[in-house]
């Protein structure tokens, strides 16, 4: 079983290479965000506790998505393996999902990292905003906000991983098809 964290700021690629990944090794890709919207369109129990809590402007807490992760990876017991997107983001959450995984007899195979330049990133994400219609994709102070946020508390991973000799860092910056190869060549690696 390959299970991989998919890492990058906002506009890396993460999408685009977790669709290819997904298709290339059967894998289930579970994107944190989804989980989330699922859960609370649907009022599950996690999503309405969810909601609280984001409704008062409060983080919702580590134990909640991973119930809520928990929850997904059970929905496919025979799968080849999971893509992790969006989670974890600090220290505590890859603990968290670390212990999960574990007691599921799991583990994380890799973490592969897309890195770009930040001036590139938001290039890309104001063109998305066109397009897209996200408000946080067109507001340059906001994508350099989203960036500072992913500087503090999402790149201390990579030396947690690092130290568990699974961080792959890969260039971002080139073309779609020649990071889905060297992803490629990480994978069937594991």
């Amino acid at each position: 079983m390959k299970n991989i964290i998919l890492f990058g700021k906002p506009g890396a690629g993460k999408g685009t290479q977790a669709v290819f990944l997904k298709e290339s090794f059967n894998l289930i890709h579970i994107s944190t965000g989804d989980v989330f919207r699922y859960n609370i369109k649907n009022q599950t129990p996690l999503g309405v506790m969810a909601k609280a809590f984001m409704d008062n402007g409060d983080l919702v807490p580590d134990e909640v998505t991973i119930q809520m992760l928990e929850g997904e990876v059970a929905k496919h017991p025979n799968a080849a393996g999971f893509i992790f997107d969006g989670f974890p983001r600090t220290i505590s959450q890859a603990e968290a999902l670390d212990a999960f995984l574990s007691k599921n007899n799991l583990a994380i195979s890799a973490t592969l990292a897309l890195e770009v330049d930040e001036d590139i990133l938001v290039a890309r994400l104001l063109s998305r905003g066109k397009d897209s219609g996200r408000a946080d994709d067109q507001d340059e102070e906001k994508i350099r906000n989203r960036f500072a946020e992913y500087n503090a508390k999402t790149a201390p991973l990579i030396d947690f991983y690092s130290a568990q000799g699974k961080f792959h860092a890969v260039d971002g910056s080139r073309s779609i098809e020649a990071i889905a190869e060297q992803l490629t060549t990480i994978v069937d690696q594991l």
